[in-house]
Order: structure tokens, then sequence, then C-alpha cells
């Protein structure tokens, strides 16, 4: 299965996108979870209404399906402005930015997604627009060549990023606010579950709600990807409502067990287990070996897996622990570290 196909993917897949815009919250009251960061954007929208200002650049950053892009959303609904939504990748060349930055309007807000990956020169032609919302262009070539600073309409930047260390820091300085997305509690993604059920107009019951929100890593787009899932199930053979046994068996036949980890996840501690004898290995030895990439392997599988404490990273490379055995099954023997003492356990068939 590709990494795309995954139903514990965090990113957006192509099926998620129009449902998303459903379920989607519009105003801070209706956001779940992120409570610090909601009470923090609250009095910096009061704040900035106040004085008849747009808001302060805004950096999001954390694993992907958190809610990064639905805050912007809501910032923009909450200040009664208009949203343009780009991202990274797309912003190809200093003249895409400037198309867009000369197309804003007064106080709208800017979204770029995954931040980190603009290109130096794109990024050069930003930061101006950030600090002094101007644009510096070269008129002609040569020695006849001047620069040209064109004015614009005071804009909010808000900006988006799973790899905040890949942002260069003049770029980051230039945020006045940043905001880290944490992974979201049960009791938060029950409450997500009961309000997108209602949304989708299936009926579910309180366990059945919660059967699916402690598999959900922790992370509000699978809690929607898996509610829908399990709706189609109750549909079909659970006579339209999602109840906790419906949910359990839904849930299995997805093979989604009860830590919330799919049979990749599980592959990958085996992996380390059994091939490399318990680790340490290194990334892209891993990667190597179950014929992923490196970065699905860093941003998808380990840190669902390191905040559970399967999996150590170290100088030396990935380490599964013991934790990792006893949920697998798999028994854990300690081995004797070169000094004598105690070392990672490893795996003995």
């Amino acid at each position: 299965m590709s990494d795309d196909d995954r139903i514990l993917n965090p990113n957006s897949g192509e099926d998620d996108q129009q449902v998303e815009k459903s379920l989607r919250p519009k105003k801070l009251g209706e956001f779940i979870g992120q409570e610090k960061i909601v009470d923090q954007l609250k009095i910096a929208i009061a704040a900035a209404k106040g004085r008849q200002e747009p808001l302060d650049h805004t950096l999001f950053y954390g694993p992907p399906g958190l809610g990064k892009t639905s805050l912007a959303g809501v910032l923009a609904n909450e200040m009664g402005v208009n949203i343009k939504l780009t991202s990274g990748p797309a912003i190809e060349r200093a003249g895409d930015l400037a198309a867009i930055l000369t197309n804003v309007q007064k106080d709208d807000v800017l979204f770029i997604d995954e931040i980190h990956r603009l290109n130096r020169a794109v990024e050069e032609v930003l930061y101006p627009a950030m600090e002094d919302f101007a644009l510096d262009i070269m008129v002609g070539k040569g020695p006849s060549a001047r620069n040209l600073r064109l004015n614009l309409a005071k804009f909010t930047v808000v900006g988006a990023t799973t790899r905040v260390a890949l942002l260069t820091s003049p770029l980051r300085d230039r945020f006045g606010s940043v905001h880290r997305m944490e992974f979201y509690s049960n009791e938060a993604l029950y409450d997500i579950v009961m309000r997108s059920a209602r949304i989708l107009g299936v009926e579910s019951t309180p366990e059945g709600a919660h059967e699916i929100a402690r598999r959900a890593r922790g992370t509000p787009r699978i809690v929607n990807r898996l509610l829908r899932r399990v709706r189609d199930y109750a549909q079909v053979v659970g006579g339209g409502v999602i109840t906790l046994e419906v949910a359990r068996v839904a849930l299995a036949q997805l093979e989604v067990d009860e830590l919330g980890l799919d049979e990749n996840d599980r592959r990958l501690l085996r992996a380390i287990i059994e091939l490399f004898n318990g680790g340490p290995v290194g990334l892209s030895t891993l990667a190597a070996a179950l014929a992923e990439e490196v970065d699905a392997i860093e941003d998808v599988y380990e840190p669902f897996l390191l905040q559970l404490g399967f999996l150590q990273r170290t100088p030396r490379g990935r380490i599964a622990t013991r934790r990792a055995y006893e949920h697998l099954g798999v028994p854990f023997i300690e081995k004797p570290g070169p000094e004598g003492g105690p070392e990672q356990g490893r795996f003995w068939s």
C-alpha cells in the first residue's frame, strides 16, 4: 500500500478535500481543541479589530492534519476578510509571488501552506512585502537597470509548515505570532466525531464515537476519515447507527488496532526488531528495507510511534523500545552493552 492510500495517513488526500471543507469550523467558537492557541488568537483578533489593523503575520507549525489550514480560514472569517490560498511548491518564481501580492486587498489573509518549501528567490521578494508592505521590482537589465518599489495593501501572511526547522531565520523572524499545534486529546477528538457525525447526518452512540476517537492518533483529519469509513460500514451492515460493536468491527476490517496503529506501522516496527535486531538502524537503511521514502518515515510514521514511546531516535539510528516488543508480542531480551551495562533489547528467534 502506498503512503497516500493509508487510512491513517495524516496528509490530505483528494477524497478528503471536499469533505473537509464541509466539516471545517468557520468561527473560533466552533474550533475544537488547541485551547491555548485559540485563546491567544481571540485576543489578537479583538486587538486588531480595535485598532482597525490587519492581524500580525502568523505561523502555525506541527504535524499534518492538526488544523493549520482550518485555523487560517477561521482567522479570515473572524476578521471579516478574504483568504487567498497557495503553497510553497506552487510559487516557483518571484514573478508568481508578485502576481499574488498585487492582487491582495486591504486586510486580506494570504495563506501559504508548506511555507518552508519556498525557494530563496521567492523569499527575498516576500521579506519587504511582509515587513514594509512593498514589492521591489527590477526594471531593465544591465547598467540601466533600476529598482522600482510598489506599495501594497496591508495584509496578513499566515504560514503553515510541518518542518519549522527548515524555515530560514529571516523568514521565521518576520512572523509576529508563532504557534505550535499539538496532538489532540481523546476527549477533543470525541467532540470532533460527534460534531462531524451531525454534519454528515449519521447517528453515533457515545461509545461508538469514543472508540473511533481513541484510535485516531490524536489527529482530526484521521478521525474524520475513520468516521466516514465506519459510517459506510454502519450504513451497509450495522443498521445505520455507529455503535461500539459496529465501530470495533469496522476498524478491525481497516486493520487499525487498539492504539491506532495500522499494518504499515507494525511492519516498520517488525523490520527494526526482526531485520535489525531491534536497532539501532539508520533512517536511509530502514527506508530501503521497507521500500518507503525517507521523508514518509520521518514525517508520517515516526511522530506517532515516538509519541507512544515505541521508537527512539539516537545518533546511531532508530531503536525499537520495550513497549514496541510488548505490543507486537515479541520477547524482549536485554543484551549487555560494550561497558557491561544493559543495552537495548534484542530479538532472538
